[in-house]
């Protein structure tokens, strides 16, 4: 019967559109019906207008469709009524099965960590969800109206954003145009778009690393040095996250085992305490303390 055929189609769209590690087989299984079956349903689907989308054999229903953006506008908690809900739900103590399945969905649907960002949630909550999905799904954005400081200019950007920075303040692109990777301040992008196509350049994406002196690069270079009692001591007192790459070599000694993106800040702390430190790696950062002191 036709209704028969209907419920099984309402209740795959259900299983697809919060599929997060079902596979094909365990879809199959589920819902009784055949893999051919299933496949003609999927095909189905993408004529009807949802966006299908596969990671590593697992199919889902895009949030992106047009169908269930409609349905999530009309059901979906707004950002503050969400805040509020799970701010009320935490404050419930007893193991209630009930609170704890509210909790769970909860969780799938909303990423607290920005939502509960005041700062974020007026101006940025749109933006940083469209572009959280765009990361989460490895797909191309365009940044649109992004105002830029250095050319004192406002564009559209067409980037691959791949990492969140700064409290979810910044996001790391490579930018298509240019071919190099950017940070982009959220504060300065008009709206973003996710679009359906996926990375092109996963291979070029760099993060962007900072290291205890503050200094940021895509590249990182080791150093490793032998440090007085002297040396050391100040070295964990002017840069505390100095202290898991210290360890003792003797009583007298410790060994500063570490990564830098730069030899400037590094570079200023042994040249200032140069009779108490040993430079023993790298031959690039010997041959830089030797410039330095002429």
């Amino acid at each position: 019967m036709r209704h028969d055929k209907l419920q099984k189609e309402l209740e795959l769209l259900a299983i697809l559109a919060n599929n997060q590690h079902y596979t094909v087989s365990e879809i199959c299984e589920q819902t009784g019906i055949s893999r051919r079956s299933l496949y003609y349903y999927l095909s189905f689907f993408e004529q009807a207008g949802f966006r299908l989308e596969s990671h590593n054999g697992i199919y889902q229903i895009s949030r992106q469709s047009p169908f269930l953006r409609r349905l999530f506008d009309i059901i979906n908690f707004t950002e503050d009524e969400a805040v509020t809900l799970q701010r009320l739900l935490m404050q419930v103590d007893t193991p209630d099965a009930v609170v704890t399945k509210l909790k769970r969905k909860f969780d799938r649907f909303y990423d607290y960590h920005i939502l509960s960002d005041e700062t974020l949630r007026h101006k940025n909550a749109q933006i940083v969800s469209t572009l959280y999905d765009a990361v989460k799904y490895e797909r191309q954005v365009w940044l649109r109206g992004y105002s830029s400081a250095n050319s004192n200019t406002v564009s559209d950007r067409l980037v691959e954003p791949f990492l969140f920075l700064n409290n979810n303040r910044e996001v790391r692109c490579y930018e298509i145009a240019s071919g190099r990777n950017k940070t982009f301040k959220l504060s300065r992008m008009a709206d973003v778009e996710m679009l359906d196509q996926e990375w092109q350049h996963r291979e070029e994406h760099r993060q962007l690393f900072t290291d205890i002196f503050m200094f940021s690069s895509e590249e990182r270079h080791h150093v490793l040095l032998r440090m007085g009692r002297l040396s050391a001591s100040l070295m964990r007192e002017e840069y505390p996250a100095s202290e898991p790459f210290l360890r003792a070599e003797d009583d007298s000694h410790w060994l500063l085992d570490i990564e830098v993106c730069s030899f400037l800040g590094i570079g200023r702390f042994v040249l200032g305490l140069y009779d108490d430190i040993e430079v023993l790696e790298s031959d690039d950062f010997k041959e830089y303390i030797r410039a330095k002191r002429g």
